[in-house]
């Protein structure tokens, strides 16, 4: 019930104007989010490559309105690129196409994910293309799929609480793009996703298998143990190397568990967001752990 409740309310405005200047909420979300400003998310980076850990930024928005905030999003995101670039960070980025105005034009958005993919070819940097809510699914990863005949740096991310997700995944390995697997974060009607935990969980497995005995490079993204227990024994079992892929967490959870992957010698990149757009991303967030609503309720009290 907690879990519908936060993610209905990352959709809605008046819940972002009430919470946002909520003092409480903003100590909370600033556990999750690196901080206002790209600065701030590169002294994050530069810190984790110091602890043997990747990176990947993400310049918080999405759904936006016209082409002109669209291109600021463009040009936040190869501001991004430039950063890590002179500062040799070990980072990519990661994207929202409704950010880059997909919800606009289809035409359009592809023209500033293309030129954000050209700069990070150049710069010999990774650009994720981060999954929004099912109705975007489709072109999603068909946009995906048309950079990667020019580029290589560019890589998709499948849900795994999605029933179409089994079939993506297969069309993605075929054509040598790289996969970020994740359980999902929005709140789908069960004509299109498992409604069941075990069953998301189980899909995911299966998923997990697909990607590492396929010979590309792909990312686990997880933070639940027996998963991660059950990715390391099967690539064990089938002797692939600790560099033959990676895990992926986000910045703030489980920091218990990165550092035991990092112990043992796993790759392990940190999505790190910043911005000022962190409702409905912080909001996802409590969704997946309604237990951080004590924090919340804590700080208030004592705020």
């Amino acid at each position: 019930m907690l879990r519908s409740l936060f993610l209905y309310l990352s959709q809605q405005p008046n819940a972002k104007r009430l919470l946002v200047g909520f003092p409480p909420t903003r100590r909370l979300a600033h556990h999750f989010v690196a901080g206002d400003n790209l600065i701030d998310a590169a002294w994050v980076a530069a810190d984790l490559n110091d602890a043997g850990l990747r990176a990947s930024l993400d310049h918080l928005g999405e759904h936006v309105g016209s082409p002109a905030e669209a291109a600021v999003a463009r040009d936040a995101y190869m501001e991004a690129l430039s950063e890590i670039h002179q500062r040799q960070l070990r980072s990519g980025i990661s994207v929202k196409l409704t950010q880059l105005g997909l919800d606009i034009s289809e035409g359009e958005c592809a023209a500033n994910l293309r030129a954000v993919v050209d700069w990070a070819e150049r710069a010999h940097r990774f650009v994720r293309v981060d999954m929004e809510n099912s109705s975007y699914t489709e072109r999603t990863l068909a946009l995906v799929s048309k950079m990667r005949e020019t580029y290589r740096s560019v890589g998709a991310v499948v849900q795994a609480y999605l029933y179409r997700s089994e079939n993506d995944v297969r069309q993605l390995i075929e054509r040598g793009i790289s996969v970020r697997l994740c359980k999902g974060a929005y709140n789908e009607p069960s004509a299109v996703a498992f409604p069941r935990k075990a069953d998301v969980d189980g899909n995911y497995v299966k998923l997990m298998r697909l990607l590492l005995k396929s010979g590309v490079y792909h990312a686990v993204a997880t933070h639940d143990p027996k998963i991660i227990d059950e990715t390391c024994r099967f690539a064990n079992e089938r002797k692939l190397g600790k560099d033959s892929f990676e895990f992926q967490m986000l910045y703030g959870i489980r920091a218990d568990l990165q550092q035991r992957l990092a112990r043992e010698g796993y790759r392990l990149r940190i999505y790190v967001p910043y911005g000022r757009e962190w409702f409905s991303y912080f909001m996802r967030r409590l969704a997946e752990r309604p237990a951080n609503v004590f924090f919340v309720l804590k700080g208030a009290l004592h705020g």
